[in-house]
């Protein structure tokens, strides 16, 4: 059976999509008659700070770890260094050289 004739998924696909699109307009739709709390605005500026670690953690733990092992070490390790540089100089593309770079030099020397 293919994905075309499959009556469940293509009925599956178009209420995800309805769904998103009732939940984006929402906010459009109906901002004028919503009013928000006080309380809920100034809780939304740690949202970022949340979702974050969230999206960057399980890439940097398990992304291509070795077989036998949990963990990626070399993420770790350039997640850490890169971590101290942004922490240190506050430069987003200073950041990204030294984490990425850090990663490959780890992957090409593989010294443990």
């Amino acid at each position: 059976m293919t994905i075309a004739n499959d009556w469940q998924t293509i009925a599956t696909i178009l209420a995800c999509g309805a769904v998103t699109l009732l939940a984006r307009a929402s906010f459009v739709i109906w901002h004028t008659k919503l009013s928000v709390p006080p309380w809920f605005t100034r809780s939304l500026k740690f949202v970022a700070a949340a979702v974050l670690p969230a999206l960057v953690m399980p890439e940097v733990l398990f992304r291509g770890a070795p077989a036998g092992d949990i963990v990626n070490y070399y993420r770790i390790i350039a997640a850490v260094l890169a971590l101290i540089v942004a922490w240190r100089t506050r430069h987003l593309l200073a950041t990204l050289v030294v984490g990425m770079m850090a990663l490959w030099v780890l992957q090409w020397l593989k010294p443990f």
